[in-house]
């Protein structure tokens, strides 16, 4: 498994709705989403067209992670009182494909943390620990099409 390409991604502000999940929970992700939908392209000061799943706390040691499901947006303001947001910084990204359903995108994130990483000789950097990114290609009704793993890598 190799990355598709590398990103250097300016700073952003991912907005959404967002949980704490164990791995005994992590199947309730997608109501997450399920919640989140109906405001994607109705966020205000909303960029671009794509959708986030932002994994933060992975890392820990801990079994948990928390999750944001949501849209890049312009600034943290004005956002609904039950939206999270994310300033995520300047940073160079490690940007692999998600050909299946997105309900087997674990095993691409397993994939790249157990063979990939070891292996590149490069080191994760510590925020956040992961991003789904869900282009204008991916399909809600079919989970299929346009998904990407972005994993932050020190320079």
């Amino acid at each position: 498994m190799e990355p598709m390409r590398y990103e250097n991604a300016p700073p952003m502000v991912i907005a959404g709705l967002a949980g704490d999940f164990t791995a005994a929970r992590r199947s309730e992700i997608p109501a997450l989403w399920m919640r989140f939908a109906p405001h994607i392209g109705k966020v205000k000061g909303e960029v671009g067209k794509a959708a986030y799943g932002v994994v933060t706390d992975m890392m820990s040691g801990k079994d948990a992670m928390h999750y944001l499901s949501g849209v890049e947006v312009k600034a943290a303001k004005d956002l609904p009182p039950d939206f999270e947001s994310i300033s995520l910084p300047a940073q160079r990204y490690a940007v692999f494909g998600h050909a299946g359903h997105v309900s087997r995108i674990s095993e691409t994130v397993g994939a790249i943390g157990r063979d990939w990483l070891p292996k590149s000789g490069l080191k994760h950097a510590e925020k956040p620990d992961l991003i789904e990114r869900y282009g204008e290609e991916f399909n809600p009704e079919t989970g299929m099409g346009g998904m990407e793993v972005w994993i932050p890598i020190k320079t």
